[in-house]
Parts: C-alpha cells; sequence; structure tokens
C-alpha cells in the first residue's frame, strides 16, 4: 500500500556490470501507472518500481557503445527510483542540449509506448482517426501530438476538467468525451457520421472496452495497453469480425527497438514535431505523496521524482514501519512492504 513505501537496500545497483549493461547516477525518475498498480499489489509478477529516468553515466560494461561516463542520458531505468540503476546501453540516449533531468525523465516511457502502440503495433496512416482514452496523462497526450504528426484525426477522452488541455492540443469539441461514461460512443459514432474510427489506444476497462470495440469500424485496431481488464485476442476477433486486437507493454519491443525507437523520438523533438509534456514534481523523499496524487488521477500529463544527490538524503527518508532502510547501504531504491500480520 502507498502508506508503507520505504526506502530500502538495492545492492543489485552495485553489482558487477554485464557487457551490455550502464550504471547511472539517478537525477530523476518518471512515475507510471504500472508503479502504482504494483504498489497496490495489482500488477501481475513480482516487480520492482521505476521504469524510466534520467541522470549521468558512471560506468559501462565492455561491449557499450553510443554512451560513455559522464554522459547525460535518458530513457528506461529498471529499478530507477534511486541514486543508481544499471539498464540495457540499448534502453539510453544522450539527453538533447537544454533539457533538464525532470524533462528527460518524464519522456521515454510516454513517448516511447505511443511510438510502439501507433508506428509498430497499429501504423496509424494519414487520413485515418484514432480514439485515445485518457488523452490527458503521459501517453495520451504524447499518443495525440504523435498522431497528429502524421495526419491522423485525433478523438479523446478525458476528465471534463482537462479538457482545456485537449483542446489545445487540437482536439475540437466534437471529438472530446468524458472518460468517466460510455457516452463517447454515441458521440463519436454520430462525429463520425456512424462510421467509427479506425484505430483504439486503450487504457480503460469493463464496459469502456466493450464500448471501445463496438466503435471501431471495419478492419479496425484495438491496441490495449492496460493492465486490469485484457481480452483474449481470438474471443474479440471472432465476437467483433474483421477487427484486431493486440495488447502489449512496452519490454515487448526489445532494446535493439527500443534504441531505435528512442533516436527517432528525439529525431521528432528535434524537428519540432513532438513537444515535452507538462510535468507535476515531488522529491523522492515525498514518493508517497507524489502516488496518492497518480492514484485519484488529477495530473496532467507526467509525474516525475527528484533524486537528492548524495547518500544522507536517501537514508533520511526512511519512514513507518516499513523495514527500514539499511543505513550503510550505498545505493537504496524506494520499495513496497506490505504488513506481514494484516496481509496487506
Amino acid at each position: 500500500m502507498i502508506e508503507n513505501l520505504a526506502l530500502t537496500a538495492h545492492p543489485e545497483a552495485l553489482g558487477p556490470l554485464l557487457p551490455h549493461q550502464v550504471r547511472v547516477d539517478v537525477r530523476a525518475a518518471g512515475v507510471n501507472f504500472r508503479d502504482l498498480l504494483t504498489i497496490l499489489g495489482l500488477y501481475p509478477g513480482r516487480q520492482g518500481l521505476g521504469l524510466e529516468g534520467a541522470g549521468v553515466v558512471v560506468e559501462v560494461g565492455t561491449a557499450v557503445t553510443g554512451v560513455a561516463p559522464g554522459d547525460r542520458v535518458m530513457g528506461l531505468l529498471p529499478g530507477g527510483f534511486g541514486p543508481t540503476a544499471v539498464t540495457d546501453h540499448r534502453s539510453l540516449t544522450r539527453v538533447p542540449a537544454g533539457w533538464s533531468f525532470v524533462e528527460a525523465a518524464s519522456t521515454p516511457v510516454a513517448f516511447l509506448t505511443a511510438y510502439y502502440a501507433l508506428v509498430h503495433l497499429a501504423p496509424v496512416r494519414p487520413g485515418e482517426s484514432l480514439l485515445v482514452h485518457s488523452a490527458a496523462g503521459g501517453v495520451g497526450l504524447a499518443a495525440t501530438q504523435l498522431a497528429r504528426h502524421r495526419g491522423v484525426e485525433v478523438f479523446g477522452t478525458a476528465h471534463p476538467r482537462k479538457w482545456d488541455v485537449l483542446r489545445a492540443e487540437g482536439i475540437g469539441e466534437d471529438r472530446l468525451a468524458s472518460s468517466r461514461t460510455v457516452e463517447f460512443e454515441d458521440k463519436f459514432r454520430r462525429t463520425t457520421r456512424g462510421r467509427g474510427v479506425d484505430v483504439v489506444l486503450n487504457s480503460l476497462a469493463g464496459e469502456f472496452v466493450d464500448a471501445s470495440l463496438r466503435l471501431l469500424s471495419r478492419g479496425g485496431r484495438f491496441v490495449e495497453m492496460g493492465k486490469t481488464d485484457i481480452r483474449e485476442a481470438a474471443w474479440v476477433e471472432r465476437t467483433y469480425p474483421g477487427l484486431s486486437y493486440r495488447r502489449f507493454v512496452l519490454t515487448d519491443a526489445g532494446p535493439g527497438l527500443v534504441r531505435r525507437m528512442l533516436s527517432e523520438v528525439v529525431d521528432l523533438f528535434s524537428s519540432g514535431a513532438l513537444r515535452l509534456l507538462p510535468v507535476t514534481t515531488w522529491s523522492i523523499l515525498q514518493a508517497p505523496e507524489a502516488f496518492r496524487f497518480l492514484s485519484q488521477a488529477r495530473h496532467i500529463g507526467k509525474i516525475v521524482l527528484t533524486i537528492p544527490q548524495g547518500r544522507s538524503g536517501a537514508a533520511a527518508s526512511r519512514t513507518g514501519s516499513a523495514p527500514p532502510c539499511c543505513p550503510d547501504a550505498v545505493s537504496t531504491e524506494f520499495a513496497s512492504h506490505r504488513c506481514s500480520r494484516c496481509s496487506r
């Protein structure tokens, strides 16, 4: 549970590097919904916290190319909620000139997820239409920017208080709907004069999935990035003839494709086709507050945790009745602990 978050020793971050690995002094780490599900015990398997971040390379393996000690880098950083993390060098790229570590940490998962979904899994083409659920979140805003760059008509759902953000992204009133009801199905069917949309990028569950499947046009593609309501592809394609259903997680892409996508995303930023996302920041010492904010779906864009520099800052954050951080640990990470007495 969120109240049981604490810093714990993370000795793996200090072990010998494999030939393809890089050790990073982490300065900022992006927060993702998967982290929240992990804390709440709702994500399958045993997962660590932290998926992405930015920092400075301090050591590289013998087979590493493209980055060197001293480079400012960003990318996929498993276990990045701490001062040191180790990752595959192909999951990193240099931070563009002029970007802060917070801006860099807010970018990888959102834009890589959108790029993987809309360029590789369900390639969107000029003139097609795309429905993005939770369009004011990190992946949602990244997907909206990418789709509009590719000449795609974007429909979006979000809480009504966030609609101004989507209007600013160029989504018209007839293509905006609430993410709290399934009224989007009828509204968008009217907007498209009964045709529906070509692609759905989904993160919702239950009746929202069914309404979205019904809204797809013949030959439509449903791309599922959610974690709580996974359907069987064969059942979907049998129940809704002519549609395709694909669930995915970003790590399915593999490090080689991640490296290429990172390069292509950075190029799009350099050309002005993509823009940095709105970011809300907390110190990692305030991680519980950040996760409570995320759980209330109040944020727009990304949440980023900043990492205080120096061992003393990390050690000072051990809290509550969770197992304490080892005072002699050189590297720590946030972890979620469950009470052995009440099984929470």
